[in-house]
């Protein structure tokens, strides 16, 4: 065995979260691809059964009552909360990243106020965030403007209205500084959005603590969802009596049975609802969520980082130099929970490590992606991958 084999050993002997690993259904796959699906908790099957075959079989329309149905997405939004750094009332649960990220954008212009008619978006966001911003510029009769994050402090003006950034680039793993960034926002009077896709549940992110205004993310990554699962919506507290949803469906209304023609928004976080939640998404959510009962952020996040920096000493010691050059920043203070390795025949190498039971992903048109779940990939998982991928580079 190896030097680094037995490091890896020593290390998963010493890690306290080592025993997550047994809340997730999991093989002899080395998963390193719950960036973007995370991998299923044990317990969940068992609940969806009871939720399909006892709430929905026996109960029906009851449930949406006696089941907790109606009240599901402000509920699990709490649960999302403090994994955020949010207090509770500020997140609904509901719809896709990206009709929230529209309802967000479109609310924050709304709330800007005359005059300002720019929104700046992250010129290296995930495509549909920019496609989402183009639409509602069109709407809203603003200029869009994108501009990477590190030009943002420049670019900001009297006209800004909002700012659309990514926490962590889904590409390259680089984490993005929130709390500078939204204060440099708050300093020229805009709002600043967050999307906190590959940020939620792999580091601490402080919504309330450094101030943004609006925030959304979907939970089948790190919060390990399920494919589909839907997304959430933070509307800060002191920003929810003015928030002017583009989409105001009748579940957002203050009283929603009582079939009004007008429409009149309901007080808080609930004023980001559309139309009927989708239940078994939901409650699968729900449960899953239950896998965090006891778990830190902060424990995570030092995982997360421990993680990645011994995948990139393997990784060193298993290539040929040149071979590979890592695009995920160094330094921990601009790292998510990602490495992202630039190989010239990238895509036909991810699919020979996921033929030998290594499983990350491609991303047009260079890069081998990496995604390090802390709560249940270990660092032996980490050895075994970076010795394959020198084996397949050899």
């Amino acid at each position: 065995m190896s030097e680094l084999a037995l490091h890896a050993e020593k290390l998963d002997a010493e890690d306290g979260l080592a025993p997550l690993r047994d809340r997730f259904v999991l093989d002899d796959v080395v998963y390193l691809d719950g960036n973007s699906l995370g991998a299923l908790p044990a317990h969940v099957p068992g609940r969806l059964a009871d939720v399909v075959r006892r709430e929905w079989g026996e109960l029906r329309i009851r449930s949406w009552e006696e089941s907790g149905w109606w009240t599901a997405p402000e509920r699990v939004g709490d649960r999302i909360a403090p994994l955020v750094g949010a207090a509770p009332g500020q997140i609904v649960v509901g719809d896709s990243t990206s009709v929230n990220v529209f309802k967000a954008l479109v609310a924050a212009v709304r709330m800007a106020g005359d005059g300002r008619d720019e929104l700046l978006v992250d010129a290296t966001t995930f495509p549909t965030d920019g496609y989402i911003a183009a639409s509602a510029a069109r709407l809203t009769g603003s200029t869009l403007r994108p501009v990477t994050p590190a030009e943002v402090p420049g670019a900001l003006s009297g006209r800004t209205a909002a700012v659309l950034l990514n926490h962590v680039d889904y590409r390259t793993g680089r984490l993005h500084d929130l709390p500078a960034l939204t204060a440099a926002v708050h300093a020229c009077g805009a709002l600043a959005v967050w999307d906190l896709c590959h940020s939620a549940g792999a580091l601490p992110v402080g919504l309330d603590e450094h101030g943004v205004d609006l925030a959304v993310g979907c939970t089948y990554k790190y919060l390990n969802g399920g494919p589909g699962s839907p997304a959430y919506l933070y509307v800060r507290e002191e920003l929810q009596d003015r928030f002017d949803s583009p989409l105001p469906g009748w579940n957002s209304h203050a009283e929603p049975f009582g079939m009004s023609p007008e429409y009149a928004p309901a007080a808080g976080a609930v004023r980001g609802r559309v139309g009927t939640p989708d239940i078994l998404s939901l409650l699968a959510l729900e449960s899953a969520l239950d896998v965090w009962d006891g778990v830190s952020v902060t424990a995570v996040r030092a995982k997360s980082l421990a993680l990645t920096d011994f995948f990139l000493r393997c990784v060193a010691a298993y290539t040929e130099p040149g071979r590979v050059e890592c695009v995920t920043p160094e330094r921990h203070a601009e790292r998510g929970s990602q490495i992202a390795l630039r190989c010239p025949d990238a895509g036909e190498v991810m699919k020979r490590l996921i033929g030998r039971g290594v499983v990350g992903d491609f991303r047009h048109p260079d890069i081998l992606r990496f995604g390090f779940t802390p709560l249940y990939v270990g660092f032996r998982d980490v050895e075994r991958a970076a010795r394959v991928l020198g084996e397949e580079l050899a």
